[in-house]
């Protein structure tokens, strides 16, 4: 009877050291809708490059533009709802949104994301848009990477999956919008998934 007391004692202790040192609240939910705001913005981006610029995505004039927007307007509501989500998910735990571990969280993910932001900015002034998809998804998958050790742990797999994908992607530079649509789309809903059924359920 002891012993079980102090393994149940053992385990409310690394409970306990977990939720200070992690945040935990992350919303399965969450990365599932930013998955399906990813495919409708490839799919208004594709429609866009393939009716009026002859399948060809020229750094110039309103097709561009268009394309720009869209990508912001899926990054931005993904932002928001994972946000909302994660807020509601936190209030539930009992769990601070706002805390030592979220903060370290929000600074590792941001600093390799602003990073490759910037980088890819350049190239795209540059003209070299070539590589962009494949950029985006390596330094997101950094990204995830690095802000897993103050987060659950599992999202360094997904990491490893973007940068794997970027990889081909700057390998093979055609194929990067169909890496970037499989890594930011098809790869967020699977996780999301798993992500909600393994942690949100539970």
């Amino acid at each position: 009877m002891e012993s079980k007391d102090y393994l149940k004692d053992i385990s409310e202790i690394k409970n306990m050291m977990n939720k200070s040192s992690r945040f935990i609240s992350l919303s399965g939910l969450s990365g599932i809708l930013a998955g399906i705001y990813a495919l409708i913005g490839a799919a208004i981006a594709y429609w866009l490059v393939k009716t009026y610029s002859n399948g060809v995505l020229i750094l110039d004039g309103w097709v561009f533009e268009s394309c720009l927007f869209t990508l912001f307007a899926v990054a931005i509501l993904s932002i928001g709802t994972g946000i909302i989500l994660t807020t509601r998910k936190a209030k539930k735990d009992g769990s601070k949104i706002w805390d030592t571990p979220s903060k370290r969280l929000v600074f590792n993910f941001l600093i390799p994301l602003i990073v490759g932001g910037l980088y890819i900015l350049i190239i795209l002034i540059q003209g070299k848009y070539g590589q962009s998809g494949g950029l985006m998804l390596i330094f997101y998958g950094l990204a995830l990477v690095n802000a897993s050790k103050y987060s659950i742990g599992d999202i360094q797999y997904l990491g490893y999956v973007q940068i794997i994908l970027g990889l081909i992607g700057a390998w093979e530079p055609g194929y990067g919008f169909w890496l970037w649509v499989l890594g930011f789309g098809i790869m967020h809903i699977v996780y999301g998934t798993w992500m909600h059924f393994k942690y949100d359920k539970s």
